[in-house]
């Protein structure tokens, strides 16, 4: 992938507001993968059942979904998301959103996203399906 998208995505998600304040970092970037990570914290994202709220663990994987519709250098915005929760995190955890373009098309994308912890249990798992605009990424 072009160096200078790689570099605006990871420089965009450092300051992305959402993406600071769940305590989200951007590890992996590549052509059609992303990496996205953040720890589980208990006190601000459990439910009303003690557990992890689904919005926490959907948010890091949009975040991982936003990140890699980008490396194709074009404004890109989702078009579906299905997800499967498997597993709740224990407190502490350090999750791991791992985000692979399955197809693409001219306008489309498919995604395969997938949760796992620290010691590689699964915890959810994702299909997506992008829409490419075809309008350049504003902040390169």
């Amino acid at each position: 992938m072009d160096q200078m998208i790689r570099e605006a995505i990871f420089r965009e998600v450092q300051k992305e507001p959402f993406a600071l304040t769940l305590g989200m970092e951007l590890v992996e970037l590549e052509a059609g993968f992303s990496a996205v990570e953040m720890t589980y914290h208990p006190a601000a994202m459990n439910n009303l059942f003690g557990r992890a709220h689904g919005g926490a663990i959907f948010s890091l994987i949009d975040e991982a979904f936003e990140t890699v519709c980008q490396t194709a250098g074009q404004v890109t915005v989702a078009l579906n998301v299905s997800l499967n929760y498997v597993a709740s995190p224990e407190s502490g955890a350090r999750l791991r959103a791992e985000a692979r373009e399955v197809s693409s098309t001219r306008r489309t994308a498919s995604y395969d996203i997938r949760v796992s912890d620290g010691d590689g249990q699964l915890i959810a798992v994702c299909q997506a399906l992008a829409y490419r605009t075809g309008k350049p990424l504003p902040f390169l």
